[in-house]
């Protein structure tokens, strides 16, 4: 890992900015789509596997006016589920040499080779939670097996693609989806809220929120003249009780059906129907249970720092942390959205 600061010539006299202009790279909003926005801390720094177990029923019963003498029992079936962990690892060196010229810079070398570990690892770890390690195994949250997968459909004017869509068509479909997804998990009636988060490259949703004001047309439309597709979105599941986020990752440009843009849509953490008196989701009481829809697993919260002088008088250090990849436990939470961005 090199550290470039060639010598600099100046004229004197001069004068020296001391604040750097410094790349900078987008800050992924894909961590959103877990509970609480980050991984669970709870693997050993050596295990290799994650596994959770899970329990059916299927409860029979025997309806008489007299008293039947040969009742039916439920049925517990218990499986169980895995995902492997991998340890992502980076490495920096330098001696006294290079940090003398670094400071010709105004760059505190061991400060800035600490945020370059960092960043690499937590870039690493972005990639693994949407398209996994090995996709072929269904790691990342892209490649949830049973995950709704949904290409755009044209608008009522035949428009199929982002920047012609319609935008109170676009509310509608949207909306429609997250109808869809509470559908499959039985998240609606009694005091169910949920938390809808949309992930998507910037120049998608960026539309949505900024440019698509929904148009005014010669009926009324919600939002028409004033609002936004995403706020029309974010108003009317908000009147309802749900909460809407919008995050963005611009590496989904791409990588939806046929080249199209993916948007990630999901519900981080489910409710447990529940109503009071008779609750025909009585079983659902059952625990110690887990809501999360999607989980990521690591050993730490930051990678572990590990020095080392090495024999020439320099240092060397290694960053390291060990995660799994994306893991989509409750696909029925998991929409994965293709969007073409612009008209074929």
């Amino acid at each position: 890992m090199p550290n470039i600061f060639p010598s600099q010539a100046k004229v004197s006299p001069s004068f020296s900015e001391p604040d750097l202009i410094v790349t900078y790279a987008q800050a992924s909003g894909a961590f959103a789509a877990l509970p609480g926005g980050k991984p669970r801390v709870k693997i050993g720094s050596t295990d290799l596997y994650v596994y959770i177990n899970a329990l059916d029923l299927r409860t029979d019963t025997q309806s008489s006016q007299a008293a039947p003498n040969f009742l039916p029992s439920a049925t517990l079936v218990g499986t169980y589920y895995s995902t492997p962990t991998y340890l992502i690892r980076t490495r920096a060196q330098w001696d006294h040499h290079d940090t003398a010229a670094a400071a010709n810079y105004s760059v505190s070398l061991p400060h800035a080779q600490d945020l370059a570990q960092r960043q690499g690892i937590f870039q690493q770890m972005r990639t693994a939670l949407l398209y996994g390690f090995n996709p072929a195994n269904g790691e990342g949250l892209l490649n949830t097996v049973g995950a709704t997968a949904v290409t755009l459909p044209p608008d009522p004017y035949g428009n199929d693609a982002v920047t012609t869509y319609d935008n109170g068509a676009m509310s509608l479909f949207l909306l429609g989806q997250a109808v869809a997804m509470k559908t499959l998990m039985f998240q609606s009636g009694g005091n169910i809220k949920n938390k809808i988060v949309f992930i998507s490259p910037q120049r998608v949703f960026l539309q949505f929120q900024l440019q698509g004001i929904v148009q005014v047309t010669a009926y009324q439309r919600p939002g028409a003249g004033t609002s936004t597709t995403a706020q029309v979105v974010q108003n009317v599941l908000l009147e309802s009780g749900d909460e809407v986020e919008w995050h963005y990752d611009d590496t989904l440009i791409g990588k939806g059906a046929g080249g199209t843009d993916a948007v990630v849509m999901t519900i981080p953490e489910v409710e447990v129907p529940t109503i009071p008196g008779i609750n025909t989701n009585e079983f659902g009481s059952m625990s110690p249970s887990m809501k999360a829809v999607s989980v990521m697993y690591a050993d730490m919260a930051a990678p572990m720092k590990i020095p080392t002088p090495v024999p020439d008088g320099g240092i060397t250090e290694v960053q390291e942390l060990r995660v799994s990849s994306g893991w989509g436990i409750r696909p029925q939470g998991i929409t994965i959205i293709s969007m073409p961005y612009q008209p074929s």
